[in-house]
């Protein structure tokens, strides 16, 4: 992805988390040169991984396969957050957009429609062979126990939410139609180097091409405090 591309994004994101007063922390707008200036004190936000992170998933394709992410709040097996034991992110999903389908190998997760349009989530169990089953799958959605075939596209509107558990493949995208949505995710402690297992071969991370200077530093690309 191109630098100039990400930094759209991420100021696109900026003006629509504030039309829905969602409000980001104040590390949230640093910019690289208060992150070259940022000491110790910031390292639970650099060992957790906080903040801005924007995706193609490898594909070079984001307006279809692409998702801008932004960590709250995380733990880590090790540093400054090593004894926090949950985690928080809000996604930004466009229409047209689609996570691929994937897993977790340890983090469990609640999905929640903040606001915006219609989320759909299709869900498969994992077979033996690690592959997606054809066999029905029980979930929460709100504390509510549901049943449903396999590859069920769950329809979750605003206020609504699904819990995600360990080894469930899903993936998600907008309703056609119904506009952006701000995605809520709960879980237990994330790291995306290890734990997400995609049916396809992708990346998490984006390569990036700097044709200009970076608007904010992605949680990936912190510098070390001085």
């Amino acid at each position: 992805m191109k630098r100039s591309h990400i930094n759209r994004l991420i100021a696109e994101t900026e003006r629509f988390l504030e039309e829905k007063q969602f409000a980001l922390p104040p590390f949230s707008r640093w910019t690289p040169a208060d992150w070259a200036r940022a000491g110790h004190e910031a390292d639970e936000i650099r060992d957790a991984q906080l903040g801005w992170d924007v995706t193609d998933f490898g594909r070079g394709d984001f307006a279809n396969f692409g998702l801008v992410l932004f960590t709250l709040r995380n733990g880590s097996l090790n540093g400054a957050a090593a004894d926090k034991p949950y985690a928080e992110k809000i996604l930004i999903l466009e229409e047209g957009q689609m996570t691929p389908m994937h897993f977790h190998r340890a983090k469990m997760e609640d999905i929640i429609n903040r606001a915006g349009g219609i989320l759909l989530m299709e869900v498969r169990n994992c077979a033996p062979d690690g592959a997606p089953a054809d066999t029905d799958v029980t979930l929460s959605l709100d504390g509510v126990r549901r049943t449903a075939p396999a590859g069920t596209a769950l329809r979750i509107v605003p206020g609504e939410s699904v819990t995600i558990h360990r080894g469930l493949y899903h993936r998600f995208y907008c309703e056609k139609g119904a506009g952006k949505i701000l995605v809520g995710e709960v879980s237990s402690v994330n790291d995306d180097h290890a734990d997400n297992v995609f049916v396809e071969q992708i990346g998490r991370f984006p390569d990036i091409e700097e044709d200009e200077p970076p608007l904010r530093l992605l949680a990936t690309e912190y510098p070390e405090a001085k």
